[in-house]
């Protein structure tokens, strides 16, 4: 891969890189936030890779045909081997870029896309390469889902297993890339160990986002990921969602997803027991986002009816702050089952 550009990475790129993420992802805000060097810029640049693609595989505007072209095309700039120069990417992109006025904070990563390469071929060798291939597994994930329903015009998941495939691609591969950097410096078996509960931990906040956005991943991106043969079970048409008279039916589907993410809670835990803190990572850049889901399960199984009926169910700003407060007084792993607890039952500002 060639950047197609001659000037050298600078501190405003890595700067920008910060920003960017800020204005893309609260959640992922918060973790950067919470990050120090070297594992802070690694994280940073890791997850703008992975949400130029996102951003494409959730554009309703772009025609499937299209979204798998040039998901293929970007996933060209990742391989190492490929001289396709990122000018080349920007200009089959470029015919779907909103205009800059209109332009979302995820448009706007997808535009500087020659910036975020830059920055991430600046990186020392070893932290790169570990990157470089989760995220073009996540890359070619999202390639072969548009690929798969490009008859439908948007994703349409048929099963249970379906469902976890697509969140693999899309979180269990972020987990990896995350496992892969902090497990440099620990034993094999400590290593395996993070492997063997990393997919508990993305399925678990993957599964949550899934559950509590049901409307809006249908009517912006035209994407159903809740299993269809679930919602047969309810009589309910994958296209018919949003519908009124479907609000019973899909409300008892977002309850047994909500219900299967909390399967994961215990895998997800285990990960938080063991992840190591060292080369810039924390207990709390992950244990934050842990414990909103945490709390947004909560939400989930108190009132799964508001997904439908009011478009989208979260915990208030208050109980985020409380959250972000305890780990700004110390938290420590052992207070982890404590906090679990407390916010399974209430809010934990309350």
């Amino acid at each position: 891969m060639t950047t197609g550009h001659s000037t050298p990475t600078t501190d405003a790129d890595l700067e920008w890189c910060y920003e960017a993420v800020h204005g893309v992802s609260r959640t992922f805000s918060i973790t950067i936030d919470r990050l120090e060097e070297p594992m802070a810029r690694h994280i940073c640049l890791g997850y703008l890779l992975c949400r130029i693609a996102d951003t494409i595989e959730d554009a309703g505007h772009i025609p499937p045909a299209e979204q798998t072209r040039l998901l293929e095309t970007y996933d060209r700039l990742l391989d190492p081997d490929d001289d396709l120069p990122v000018d080349a990417f920007v200009t089959d992109v470029e015919p779907w870029l909103p205009p800059a006025d209109e332009r979302s904070e995820d448009w706007q990563v997808v535009a500087e896309t020659p910036r975020v390469m830059r920055t991430f071929e600046s990186l020392e060798d070893e932290p790169r390469e570990i990157m470089r291939e989760p995220v073009r597994e996540l890359v070619g994930g999202m390639a072969m889902f548009t690929d798969r329903y490009a008859d439908e015009g948007g994703l349409r998941l048929q099963t249970l297993e379906e469902l976890e495939e697509y969140c693999w691609y899309a979180a269990g591969t972020v987990g990896t890339l995350i496992t892969g950097l902090v497990s440099r410096s620990v034993s094999p078996d400590h290593a395996d160990e993070l492997r063997a509960n990393a997919r508990s931990f993305a399925l678990l906040l993957q599964l949550v986002n899934i559950a509590k956005d049901v409307q809006t991943d249908y009517r912006e991106e035209n994407n159903v990921y809740l299993p269809a043969e679930w919602l047969e079970e309810e009589n309910v048409d994958a296209d018919s969602v949003t519908d009124e008279d479907n609000h019973h039916g899909v409300t008892t589907v977002i309850e047994r997803v909500t219900k299967r993410a909390e399967g994961y809670l215990d895998g997800a835990h285990r990960y938080l027991e063991v992840v190591p803190e060292h080369e810039g990572n924390t207990l709390s850049a992950w244990a934050i986002p842990y414990l909103l889901a945490v709390g947004t399960l909560r939400e989930l199984r108190e009132r799964p009816e508001d997904v439908v009926r009011e478009g989208e169910v979260k915990i208030s700003r208050a109980e985020v702050f409380a959250v972000l407060q305890r780990f700004e007084e110390g938290v420590s792993r052992a207070h982890l089952d404590e906090l679990r607890a407390e916010m399974t039952e209430r809010p934990l500002h309350q």
